[in-house]
Parts: C-alpha cells; structure tokens; sequence
C-alpha cells in the first residue's frame, strides 16, 4: 500500500478514524492523552481496531475527569504512550486520519511524536467538525449534536472507543453526502473542508492566563485583533488549541464573526479577555 493521493476515490481509500482523552485541552500546557482509539476502515468496512488506556504521567485535571471519568488510580498501572506507540503508528500507516476536531487530536499525537524523536507525519487528515459546518447548518457541532442531527447512533460518549464510532458512523453519512453532490476523491472531500488539516509541532509555550483559562475551561475568548494590513476588528473566538512555530504562537479557534474555523496570530492580538461565566462553546471539542 502506498499514502493515498488527492486524485484516489473515496471508496478506495483508507481512513483511520482516531479519538483521544486527554488529562486536559491543551498539549501545548503539558497534558497528555490518557486513552486512545482507532477504527481503520475503508469502503464501508472496518478493517482492524485498537483501543487503550494510556498512564499519562501527570494527575488528571479535575475538569477532564469529570467528562471522562478516568481516574489517576485507574491509570496508574496501564502503558505509558511510548509501550502502545508503534501500534497506534502501524494504524496510521497509508490511511487519512479522520477526527472530529482533528486539530486537538493531532496536536497530543504530536506532541507524543516530539516526546519519542520521530519525524511529524506528513500525510492527509480530515475533521469531521469542520466538514459539519460546511456540509450542514446545525445549530451545534460538537460530536453528540452533530450525531442527533444525522440520526447517527452515538456511543458511550467521552471515551475514546464510544466516540470513535460515533465519528465513523457521522462520516460515512458525511461520504455519502458528498458523494450525492458529486465529490468524490479525497481531494474533493479537502477542497470541502478547507485544505489539509496540518501535524502540528508543539513546543513549550506560556498562555497569557486568559487564554490558558479559555482552553482549561471551555470557555470564549474577546479578542481585539490587528491583521496583517494594521486593521484591528473586535471579535469572540471559541478556543481549540495552541501551537508554536519558531518564534510565533498561533491560535486554533472557531470565530463567530466569521462563522469559521480561524488562525490568529498570538503577537497580533492587542487585547484578549474571558467571558464572565463558563459556557458550552458551539462546536467545541469537550463532546
């Protein structure tokens, strides 16, 4: 098998559907993936699957435990990512990752690739939460809601199997609504989505506090923001994930000015600032 091309069918292509839980929302602040699943599938069948819990290292944060229900106690004595890793490699091989909100997902796996000195992947990844925006006009995207509105059967919700099947189920409609307007490659199913959803390369980073706090929590963000012309325009942003290139930050978020997944520059940001109280963000990773 070889990596697949933008010109091959989807019917004919490999996809490996991947679902994380995590200690907490961000693997540019330290946290880490405490449980993994993966569905390899191709042409409406699922050719193998793995599933694990992970020691992670660090305590749990307080606000990941209460959504997954995972325990420091319960992880103490399961493999460390490094004993699982060339298995959640060997089902990444030649295949499309496919996520539902792939830039966090992509952003832990990434950060376990740095951890162990292996190169970044370089193949294709497709988010299942921007193709609902583009596909759809629900009034939520977050997995569950994305699930109900297709009529798709959702799993145990928050663990990483449960939630894996869940994504499978949403993109095989998705396939096939594609499909019914005429996208039929995996190029066509990228152009849909935007472009390629980029292997991140995480690297030590301090938050401002506002912005570690939007991530921790599940919480908007006010930004005033200066574009690359010097306009600066005022807008709340839905966080998704933190990543370092060199020497510049960048910020994954949903914006609702825009009504679209964003990338803001951090140094270009003249003021951010927490909403008051802690609400469930449209769209946000935390199912």
């Amino acid at each position: 098998m070889s990596e697949p091309s933008p010109g091959a069918y989807l019917g004919n292509t490999t996809f490996t559907v991947v679902d994380v839980e995590t200690t907490g929302l961000s693997a540019i602040t330290g946290h880490r993936i405490c449980e993994i699943a993966m569905l390899r599938y191709r042409g409406g069948r699922v050719l193998d699957t793995f599933e694990s819990l992970v020691n992670p290292q660090r305590p749990m944060s307080p606000g990941a435990a209460a959504v997954n229900g995972l325990t420091d106690w319960q992880l103490q004595t399961e493999p460390i990512f490094s004993q699982v890793a060339e298995r959640v490699r060997e089902m990444m091989e030649d295949a499309v990752l496919v996520a539902h909100n792939a830039p966090f997902d992509l952003g832990f796996l990434a950060a376990e690739w740095r951890r162990l000195q292996w190169p970044p992947r370089l193949g294709f990844s497709a988010d299942t939460l921007t193709l609902a925006r583009q596909l759809y006009s629900f009034r939520h995207n977050n997995l569950g809601e994305v699930a109900r509105s297709l009529r798709v059967l959702s799993d145990q919700e928050h663990r990483a199997m449960g939630d894996a099947w869940t994504t499978l189920r949403i993109f095989e409609v998705m396939m096939a609504d594609l499909n019914r307007r005429n996208y039929v490659t995996l190029g066509d199913l990228l152009d849909v989505q935007g472009g390629n959803v980029l292997w991140p390369e995480p690297a030590a980073i301090t938050l401002p506090p506002d912005l570690e706090m939007a991530l921790e929590e599940n919480r908007p963000l006010w930004l005033r923001y200066r574009s690359q012309n010097g306009y600066i325009s005022e807008r709340w942003v839905e966080p998704l994930d933190v990543t370092g290139d060199g020497d510049l930050v960048y910020l994954t978020a949903y914006c609702q000015l825009r009504g679209e997944q964003r990338v803001f520059r951090l140094d270009r940001v003249v003021e951010m600032r927490l909403e008051r109280h802690a609400s469930s963000r449209n769209g946000s990773r935390r199912r």
